[in-house]
């Protein structure tokens, strides 16, 4: 495998530094706490010393894996760093996390629209999770591939394809997943904790919402809602919602989602997610947010009804625009 100049970059910074903080994005996911602690562990391999910063906690089922514990949820880094390897953020400001910005950073990335804000910036939108990344950097650091890398850059490439159903897919998904799995990785298990750990709170407010949803007229696209009060009455919590958008997307005659989740007054998180060709990666970023083609999502403020009529006719639009794209030769990087 031929190393990068972005890659060789990112090597000799972390041969000539000793201690490290590691972020990545507000409210984590699987791919990006997964890209997290294989980074980690392959730094401590170096025997370097390395701390990792988030603003919210992991998702609970995520709780299981090894490191997740060790992960300071804080609003600040605290500590004397000589750089700051930040994954999965478009902006620095996208991590939550203040401070970040005292250290020599490196931005490793595979979302389109990164902005560039690292000492080094390495972006890679052919990657099918930012797992991928961590995995060449981990061969380019000569690190054995230890079951703790492998298990962590599986679950990054697991969850952030979908369970395998997106289309960022390329055969080097599957050569990475391969290798990880000879490594000493059990991909039973690591479904098992990502997908069959709920709780009962969990399983409650997934009925409540989801008995709330709509559809609209086309029939094309479930509008899913969650608000504090929903979730209290159903005994979950807004982390209980993980995973919950990919579920209308199991019907058939349905090709996009759209999720709108109360934070604060009349501000809601938008998460959307699409099959195929649709692209609500660019839905999302007419609003300020970002992500991949068939999964995305923005902050916006407005009265709810409204918003989903806005957000309606513009996912409608982009499934006309789909059903009429003309293939190309070539593979489509899609969503994390």
């Amino acid at each position: 495998m031929t190393t990068s100049p972005e890659i060789q970059q990112i090597v000799d910074a972390i041969h000539t530094r000793q201690r490290f903080v590691l972020s990545s994005h507000a409210r984590p996911d699987g791919d990006s706490i997964g890209s997290q602690l294989a980074m980690a562990f392959a730094l401590k391999a170096l025997g370097k010393e390395v701390a990792a910063f988030n603003a919210d906690p992991a998702p609970q089922p995520l709780m299981a894996f090894p490191g997740v514990s060790g992960i300071r949820v804080a609003p600040e880094a605290v500590g004397a760093f000589d750089a700051a390897i930040i994954m999965e953020c478009g902006e620095l400001s996208r991590t939550g996390v203040r401070g970040l910005d005292r250290y020599f950073v490196i931005n490793i990335d595979h979302h389109p629209g990164n902005g560039g804000y690292g000492q080094i910036n390495w972006f890679d939108a052919s990657a099918a999770a930012c797992g991928e990344m961590v995995f060449e950097l981990v061969l380019a650091l000569g690190v054995p591939l230890t079951p703790e890398i492998a298990t962590h850059v599986y679950l990054a490439i697991l969850t952030d394809t979908g369970s395998f159903h997106y289309s960022n897919i390329t055969p080097r998904t599957f050569e990475i997943a391969k290798q990880c799995i000879a490594a000493g990785v059990d991909p039973v298990l690591v479904a098992r904790n990502v997908y069959d750990s709920n709780n009962m709170g969990r399983l409650k407010l997934f009925g409540a919402v989801l008995s709330a949803m709509q559809i609209d007229q086309s029939g094309r696209i479930a509008i899913v809602y969650l608000d504090h009060e929903m979730a209290r009455a159903a005994g979950g919590t807004y982390e209980d919602t993980e995973g919950l958008i990919n579920l209308p997307l199991t019907v058939k005659e349905i090709q996009a989602v759209v999720f709108f989740k109360e934070e604060e007054g009349e501000t809601y998180r938008v998460s959307m997610r699409s099959k195929g060709e649709i692209d609500i990666g660019a839905v999302a970023k007419e609003f300020g947010g970002g992500g991949h083609k068939n999964a995305a999502g923005c902050t916006v403020t407005g009265a709810v009804d409204a918003l989903q009529k806005v957000f309606v006719e513009k996912i409608e639009r982009a499934i006309d625009r789909s059903d009429t794209d003309v293939p190309v030769t070539g593979s489509a990087h899609s969503n994390g």
